[in-house]
């Protein structure tokens, strides 16, 4: 689907130069002289290189479409994560690598949308919220003012994250699963 280079936006997949390309960053510039153009970062997701690229306004660039499949998760092994379709029972497997640290975050029949470009999976999309438990985390320290007073835990999936003084160990917590915060205690 061909789009004007204005409407280019951050996270935004584009085909350009034989490759799939994501949109880090992006910025309209109107200089006094000349046209105006878009200031665009982007990250390969094939060879992992980042480029700027500078589109003219008139310009079209391909956006890349994508098919959206929602899975469940299943189990894991040294290089892989398992899946199954629920409507047909179709497994599937894709390498850690793509799903990256928000891998520890995957617990069992956990919903989640894989995006498949060309048959071929490249990014695993999990929930905003998950459910973890707190498997250790420091004493709070008396005197702290709240605002600022996050302490380092540990959970049981592995993850390190920041809580606030009020959580212990085997508390259950809901996680932000985009930036790996802490949300709220259950």
């Amino acid at each position: 689907m061909k789009i004007n280079a204005g409407e280019i936006r951050v996270g935004m997949l584009l085909e350009y130069k034989n490759d799939l390309w994501q949109v880090l960053k992006t910025q309209h510039v109107k200089p006094g002289k000349g046209g105006a153009f878009a200031q665009v970062e982007m990250k390969s997701l094939g060879r992992n290189t980042k480029i700027n690229e500078r589109f003219r306004s008139s310009e079209t660039v391909e956006k890349a479409s994508l098919e959206e499949i929602n899975y469940n998760f299943l189990y894991e092994d040294e290089k892989n994560y398992f899946f199954m379709e629920p409507k047909s029972f179709e497994q599937i497997e894709i390498e850690k690598k793509i799903v990256g640290e928000k891998g520890k975050l995957l617990s069992e029949n956990l919903v989640v949308s894989v995006n498949f470009y060309n048959d071929v999976p490249i990014s695993v999309e999990l929930p905003n919220q998950v459910k973890c438990k707190v498997e250790k985390t420091d004493v709070a320290l008396k005197g702290q003012t709240v605002s600022s007073s996050y302490k380092p835990a540990v959970l049981y999936n592995g993850l390190n994250i920041q809580v606030p003084p009020f959580i212990e160990a085997e508390d259950e917590i809901i996680v932000d699963t985009r930036n790996l915060e802490y949300i709220k205690k259950i």
